[in-house]
Parts: structure tokens; sequence; C-alpha cells
């Protein structure tokens, strides 16, 4: 089973947006956009860093950074040339150029992805695999809802949809819902809840998260361009984790509903998620053809893509403007 795009529709979307079409602006720097994948959150702390702290422009760029929400069509966007970057999972990556979507990932600031599954804590669930004779809220277009329910049993197991808030896991002793480490969990803990957090990771379906994505086009016409954007984001991840202070009250201006104490959390849960040892080792951002190889052949054992034999893992990611 695969996914479908839709770019026919979304064509239409994303090309009548001309606001957002790149220019050069009076001031000599580039003009660039970046979409994100999910309303302005800590997951995209160094995008607004790397703005917020001057980066961008030290690169020669102007960076426009579009918001994003549910079902927000990134890909769509940046491989009709609508925005210039994009902010998505390698696992839509894999997706979109499965439908011949000419998306390439350049930087991938998450190396622990930070998708979770949150249980109650008296509920005795200490791992995924302990998921039994609950209620369990999952999205269904993600791939790691779909690897899940591949892997495991889930006896007894309700699935039904991820109603968006934490409200009915803290009405429901037998509700568990998906989430992200730094939001989720904060909220419902925030609310007298007594979460439990099982990260999907720890079960080996780590995708990369929060990736930085560009055309082929771009990175064959306007290298400099890729260079400049990869480069500066790096930089605005290593000061967002350092000093994420000023960022996340940009971040809360953006989004009143992300309080600067969430931000704090998020920034905070962010640091071993981004600077792990592979991070610390071969830098932020870094991306490796195992991992790229090991979620192809996940995504195909769940289903989510036809054979691994039909497609060349080097062409959905570049590292040559990583530092």
């Amino acid at each position: 089973m695969t996914y479908i795009l839709l770019f026919s529709t979304l064509f239409i979307f994303a090309c009548g947006d001309s606001s957002h079409t790149d220019s050069a602006p009076t001031s000599g720097l580039t003009k660039v956009s970046l979409a994100l994948n999910w309303f302005p959150e800590a997951e995209h702390g160094g995008f607004y860093a790397a703005q917020v702290h001057g980066y961008y422009q030290k690169r020669g760029l102007e960076v426009e950074i579009l918001g994003g929400g549910p079902d927000a069509p990134v890909i769509q966007r940046v491989a009709t040339g609508s925005v210039t970057f994009g902010v998505t999972n390698a696992d839509d990556v894999l997706n979109a150029r499965a439908q011949e979507a000419p998306v390439v990932a350049l930087m991938a600031p998450y190396q622990v992805n930070p998708r979770c599954i949150m249980v109650h804590a008296n509920s005795g669930i200490k791992n995924i695999a302990d998921i039994k004779n609950i209620t369990l809220a999952l999205s269904q277009r993600p791939a790691f809802s779909h690897y899940l329910r591949h892997k495991y049993p889930f006896e007894g197991v309700t699935i039904v949809p991820y109603p968006g808030s934490v409200v009915q896991f803290l009405s429901n002793a037998n509700f568990a819902q998906q989430g992200y480490v730094f939001s989720e969990p904060f909220v419902a803990r925030q609310q007298g809840g007594d979460p439990h957090i099982l990260l999907v990771a720890d079960i080996g379906f780590n995708p990369y998260a929060s990736v930085l994505i560009a055309t082929e086009t771009t990175i064959a016409q306007r290298a400099d361009i890729a260079a400049a954007m990869t480069g500066a984001t790096v930089e605005g991840w290593e000061h967002y984790l350092r000093q994420p202070e000023a960022t996340n009250r940009h971040i809360n201006q953006l989004n009143s509903l992300m309080s600067v104490d969430i931000l704090t959390y998020g920034a905070n849960q962010s640091r071993a998620l981004v600077a792990d040892e592979v991070a610390t080792q071969h830098g932020i951002g870094h991306m490796s053809a195992e991992r790229w190889q090991t979620l192809l052949t996940q995504m195909v054992e769940a289903g989510l893509l036809d054979d691994a034999a039909d497609y060349d893992i080097e062409t959905a990611y570049t590292t040559r403007f990583l530092p």
C-alpha cells in the first residue's frame, strides 16, 4: 500500500501562492521560503534560531518561514516549486520519491525521532510490545502507525483516530495515544495526568525527523543556495540547543498555544534527540546510508512501499552541504 500525493490537485494550490516564490530583494539577500510540517513548535527551534540570530542573513539569505498544520502539503509545495525548502520526516521523503516527487533530504536535526506512545503510568505497560486491552489513538497516515500495526498484534486493542489533544487521555485510564515527547506528555502532566512515555525509536523504527528538503533542481542549479540554507540551519540548531530562550519567545509570539514553559521543556528534551552520540561524532544534521536503508526495508516490510530493490536510496538524501 502506498500513499497518493494528489499532485494534480495540490499543484493548483501550490502554484497559486505566488507570494512565496524566490526573489532578490533590494537588501542584496536572496529571498527563499521554508514550509514547516506543523505549527511552530520546539521541533522547529533550530530553523527559527537561524532566522532570529541572523545565521541565514550572514549566508546571504532572507528566509520566510511558513507555518504548517494537519496534513500540510510540504512535499507537494517543494516539489512544485511553490516554496524553496521544506521540513518533513525521512519516511515521507521515501514515500514521496516512490511517487516520483524529486525531493532530497539535506540535513536531519533529530537523530532520534521524538514520536512516542503515551500510556498511563499505572497501566503497567512498560514497552510498546506490552500494549493490550486498551484504546489506542493513532493517526492513519504516518508510517510509524502502519509499522506498529504490522509489528505487534495489539491484543484486545481498539485503535481509534488521534484526537489532537490529551482530553480523552486525561479522562480515561484505559486510553493511550501517540504524541511527541516534548508536547503531549508535558501538557498531560501539566493538567494532572500520569503519562508514561514509550519512544517508538526504542523498537528500532527511527526515521530522521524535521528533515530539511529541497528539489533535485535546486540542488543541481542553485547549489550555493542549498549550501547556505543547510549550513545556516545547522548553526541555528547548535544555537538553539545552547541558548533557546530568545527563539522560544519568538515561537511563542507566532503560536500562543505553545507557552514559553512548554517550549523550554521541548528544547531540553531535544538536546538528547538532536545532539546524540552520532551527532557528537559527525555533527548536527548528519545522515547515513545505513539509516536510510534500514528505514526503506522497514517501510517495505510494513507494506508502505514496494520491493526495496526498486529504489536507489542514495538519491533520497545528500550530505554534500553538511559541515
